[in-house]
C-alpha cells in the first residue's frame, strides 16, 4: 500500500513502480527504490520506436525532502539496444538536467536563486554551494542554446557595478521585447565583440 502511496506521490507511472522504501530515522534518510516491469521497451531521443533492453545500472538521484527527511531515488535504468548496435542509457522523465537530482529538485533550486544567493539556497537545500551553482549554469546554458534572436531588430546597452568596486556587467537586451539577453562581465569594446560572437 504504501509503494502506492509513494508512486503517487513522486509521478511514478507505467512501466515504472515503486519496488521498496527504506527509512533511516537516526539519519533522517528516505531512500526510494524504482524499478520498470520486466518485459519493458523504452523510446530513445535519438532513434525512432520503442527499444529492448541490454542491461540496466542504478543510478541515484537526489530528491525534495520529505517534511524535513533528505529523500533520494535509487532508480534500475534501462540501457537500450539501438537498431545500429549502440546501447545507450535511457534516463527516466523525472531525471534533471543535471546528474544525481530529479527535476522536481533543481526546480525548486532555480525557485529559490531567484530569489535568494547561492549560499542561502545550498543551506536550505542541504547540498554544496558548487551543486546548486551547477544546477543554475546547467539551465542558463540550455536557455541560451534554445534562444532564437533573429527576430531581434534593436538593442539596448548598459553596463552595472558589482562587489563594491570598479567591476562591471554589460548587459544587452532585446529593446522592443525589453528581455535581457545577453551578461558578460567588463565594459570595453571587447564585450560588445562577445555579445556578436553569441549571436
Amino acid at each position: 500500500m504504501h509503494s502506492k502511496l509513494f508512486e503517487a506521490a513522486l509521478g511514478v507511472s507505467d512501466p515504472w513502480f515503486v519496488s521498496g522504501v527504506d527509512f533511516d530515522a537516526a539519519t533522517k534518510l528516505l531512500t526510494i527504490q524504482i524499478d520498470f516491469t520486466a518485459g519493458s521497451r523504452f523510446a530513445h531521443p535519438e532513434v525512432a520506436g520503442a527499444h529492448s533492453v541490454h542491461d540496466t545500472i542504478v543510478k541515484r538521484y537526489r530528491h525534495l525532502n520529505f517534511f524535513q527527511h533528505d529523500c533520494y531515488l535509487e532508480v534500475r535504468t534501462p540501457r537500450v539496444k539501438l537498431p545500429d548496435g549502440r546501447v545507450a542509457l535511457v534516463e527516466p522523465d523525472w531525471a534533471g538536467k543535471l546528474s544525481g537530482f530529479t527535476l522536481l529538485f533543481e526546480a525548486m533550486v532555480l525557485t529559490l536563486a531567484q530569489q535568494m544567493p547561492f549560499t542561502v539556497v545550498a543551506r536550505a537545500v542541504g547540498e554544496s554551494w558548487h551543486r546548486v551553482h551547477a544546477i543554475c549554469k546547467r539551465y542558463v546554458q540550455l536557455a541560451l542554446a534554445a534562444i532564437d534572436l533573429s527576430g531581434m531588430t534593436s538593442a539596448a546597452v548598459d553596463e552595472t557595478s558589482y562587489r563594491r568596486g570598479h567591476n562591471y556587467l554589460t548587459l544587452v537586451a532585446d529593446a522592443e521585447q525589453r528581455k535581457v539577453v545577453f551578461v558578460t562581465e567588463g565594459k570595453d569594446a571587447a564585450t560588445i565583440e562577445q555579445w556578436f560572437w553569441c549571436k
